[in-house]
């Protein structure tokens, strides 16, 4: 057995030692990720140097050059190394944590679970039903009470349309008869002759005459025209 596995079979077969809680192996993580870190960054000075030393010395001491140019390759080997260990320690972190936010929310679910059925051992389902019925029944009866206050209430609205326009009709001609009343018919024009004048010069001419008479027809036209406007 390689001393590795006799120092982990060691250190499991001691009772005395606790389990360290989630937190307490994050926290040890989180130590040796910046311990880590501090030594990366020291291996990368010293690897710069070695790299100087080795372009100072040169081909004028080639001996330190070869030298420098080891230690910087055992350095370079070293950070090589933490780097792989930084990456499977961050690995095991992001687990861990994983690992403790599942625990925390199965916990936390659990006591839901524990709380939810606490509260349904209160209720009965045929309450429930029961209650929910009435609730939809009240629904319908306040539906209906919308409605009836909704409608149209009419009082007195039974009436015969055809006896209305007839009464209507007549109406529209008692007032057409008024104004047909109310219109000044023009004055007939007498059949008899004019007494003939004693004197032939005082006898109007026949264009004269035409010419009244022409005046009195149209004076007519426009009298019947006033009557046919009034009686429309």
């Amino acid at each position: 057995m390689s001393k590795l596995g006799k120092f982990f079979k060691a250190g499991g077969s001691s009772k005395s030692r606790a389990t360290p809680s989630p937190q307490e192996a994050l926290a040890r993580l989180r130590e040796t990720e910046e311990m880590l870190g501090k030594k990366q960054e020291y291996l990368e000075n010293r690897i710069q140097r070695e790299l100087t030393l080795a372009r100072k010395h040169g081909t004028q001491n080639k001996r330190a050059a070869l030298q420098a140019l080891k230690r910087k390759k055992r350095f370079e080997k070293q950070l090589t190394q933490i780097d792989g260990t930084l990456s499977t320690i961050e690995f095991q972190r992001e687990a861990l944590e994983n690992s403790h936010t599942n625990t925390e929310v199965l916990r936390n679910m659990g006591f839901a679970a524990k709380a939810m059925k606490a509260v349904h051992e209160n209720m009965d389902l045929n309450k429930i039903d029961n209650l929910m019925q009435e609730i939809t029944e009240q629904q319908d009866i306040a539906q209906e009470i919308s409605e009836a206050f909704s409608q149209r209430v009419g009082f007195g609205d039974d009436f015969d349309e055809d006896e209305l326009m007839a009464e209507l009709e007549e109406l529209e001609q008692e007032e057409l008869n008024k104004k047909m009343t109310n219109i000044r018919l023009p004055n007939v024009p007498s059949s008899s002759r004019p007494a003939q004048p004693e004197r032939l010069s005082a006898m109007p001419s026949s264009a004269h005459r035409s010419r009244a008479a022409s005046s009195r027809r149209t004076e007519e036209d426009e009298d019947i025209k006033h009557l046919a406007a009034w009686a429309s």
